[in-house]
């Protein structure tokens, strides 16, 4: 458990008493995308200090969100628990909550692979994704590049680069149905603000290859009310 106590019996009070000490909510993000090494957690959050992460990872599994676990190849790997999982929709919600003041990057400001799977979860519409054909999208920000297919309802994301830890399986084989390489202004696409038509224009977004018109397939798929909420279709 944290060290901290707010002294109040309540389940608010429980939960961050739990997960609301500094990084921990940024561990249990990447954690939800698949069990992960202490290195790898280490270079997905490149400026948490090596105590605080060793703190948090402590506290998370005392708490029972946490368990350390060894895996096949990999040796010693941190996953949730089926209790910790259970902070999937909330992470999510409060990633949509988020979305809203994220503004433009700061300078320093990184991607990794991790937030980039996470931001797509995030940003993925069921509905949207259900009521078209299934579609297979290879998308690259910055240094990370990742592979999403879309079939049905469902969403699978695989990490292309940097090389995803050794837990998760390859990507599929095969080409993508299209690449897309992004900056910052793929937040504006995802929020509806920059049509993909404006994006393409203003070189915020660049479909280096395949069919140019699944872009606009992708920001139906992935969308993001700026107000913070999740348009339904």
């Amino acid at each position: 458990m944290a060290a901290r106590s707010y002294g109040q019996y309540c389940g608010v009070t429980t939960a961050v008493e739990l997960v609301g000490e500094r990084w921990a909510m940024l561990i249990v993000r990447d954690l939800l995308v698949g069990p992960r090494r202490y290195t790898d957690l280490s270079r997905g959050l490149p400026r948490i200090p090596t105590n605080i992460l060793s703190a948090r990872l402590k506290e998370l599994q005392e708490g029972g969100v946490v368990q350390r676990v060894p895996l096949k190849n990999c040796g010693l790997v941190y996953e949730l628990t089926p209790y910790g999982r259970q902070l999937e929709p909330i992470v999510l919600a409060l990633g949509r909550w988020g979305f809203a003041q994220m503004g433009a990057p700061e300078p320093g400001d990184v991607v990794t692979a991790d937030s980039l799977t996470m931001a797509l979860r995030t940003a993925f519409r069921p509905d949207a994704a259900a009521s078209g054909p299934a579609v297979d999208i290879e998308l690259h920000v910055g240094d990370v590049a990742l592979r999403a297919q879309v079939a049905g309802g469902a969403l699978q994301v695989w990490q292309i680069a940097p090389p995803a830890p050794p837990v998760g399986g390859a990507p599929p084989a095969g080409d993508p149905d299209v690449v897309i390489v992004a900056g910052p202004g793929i937040r504006s696409v995802i929020s509806g603000e920059l049509s993909p038509a404006d994006a393409v224009a203003q070189d915020q977004v660049t479909v280096v290859r395949g069919d140019a018109d699944l872009l606009e397939r992708f920001a139906q798929i992935f969308h993001i009310d700026p107000t913070g909420g999740i348009i339904s279709a």
